[in-house]
């Protein structure tokens, strides 16, 4: 474990240097991906580092919308509930096709159902369905997803910015941070919101950054452990026995991967003429997974 952090700290440096969109996404997904390729085992990463990371990543969500008032996310709330139904569907009746091509119904839908990558397997086994499958897929699109997402936003036309303010942060933000995760995830299974563990810690940073007089500017290091544990999470799920159990599965797989990524780009298009923004925008608001690497764009 120790040579795959070394080379996604390696890759990630590189990546930095070459200014590669989500340099440590990708660093993590490569360094991890190729040690499970090569030694043919799945990389575990530790549970509760796997969460705190994804706490993290729901603290920088959050920033966006601290002190916005509720009412102006009204206007985008029916366009982006539309948008979700459509692609729901559209791996809803992926999964169903897939059923046809040797696993269960269950296995196929929550195999392609977009976004929750770590919180799919957890469902499958609770419902029965391959969890060896639905890992594989969601893997599999969140692989392909980030992969091709700084690519296809290199080439969209972002919306000009105004002054950015770069603050650094206090040293107490180290503790701050962690102290918004480990308070926002347990109220988020209290409220059962869906995927706590982000949500929970959105939950308590927009209510945080609503009473305190300052900013909430996570410390880089730590931004940058939480986007590298997400890159492993995804580049060692690829399971080669998986892959080779699977194999001829893989190109329905890819190929229905390529149509919900299509349907969401199309979304995307249509929320942005919709609401009057650009499709850049338009096409990071609906795609099917990587909050993270949307973020990062914004």
């Amino acid at each position: 474990l120790g040579d795959v952090y070394k080379r996604q700290v390696l890759c990630g440096l590189v990546f930095t240097y070459l200014h590669v969109p989500a340099a440590w996404i990708l660093a993590g997904i490569v360094g991890a991906g190729t040690v499970a390729i090569v030694t043919e085992r799945d990389l575990r990463i530790n549970e509760h580092l796997f969460t705190l990371a994804r706490g993290v990543i729901g603290v920088v969500a959050a920033l966006p919308l601290v002190g916005i008032p509720p009412g102006d996310l009204l206007p985008f709330l029916v366009p982006g509930l539309i948008a979700a139904v459509l692609v729901i569907a559209v791996a809803f009746f992926g999964g169903l096709v897939l059923a046809n091509h040797g696993v269960s119904r269950k296995t196929g839908v929550l195999s392609l159902l977009p976004g929750g990558a770590s919180l799919m397997p957890a469902l499958a086994r609770d419902l029965g369905a391959d969890m060896r499958y639905v890992s594989l897929s969601q893997y599999l699109r969140l692989l392909t997803v980030s992969i091709t997402l700084p690519v296809v936003v290199s080439f969209l036309d972002a919306p000009a910015a105004g002054e950015v303010m770069h603050l650094k942060p206090y040293w107490w933000m180290w503790l701050l941070v962690p102290a918004l995760v480990l308070v926002g995830q347990p109220v988020g299974k209290l409220l059962r919101l869906p995927n706590a563990s982000v949500f929970g810690p959105m939950l308590a940073t927009v209510a945080c950054g609503a009473v305190v007089p300052f900013e909430i500017v996570p410390p880089e290091p730590l931004m940058i452990g939480a986007f590298q544990c997400l890159g492993w999470i995804c580049g060692g799920g690829l399971s080669v026995p998986a892959l080779r159990h699977f194999s001829k599965l893989l190109p329905a797989t890819l190929a229905y991967i390529a149509l919900l990524m299509g349907a969401c780009a199309a979304s995307g298009w249509a929320v942005a003429k919709w609401l009057g923004i650009s499709f850049y925008e338009g096409y990071l608001a609906t795609t099917p997974g990587a909050l993270e690497l949307s973020l990062i764009h914004i």
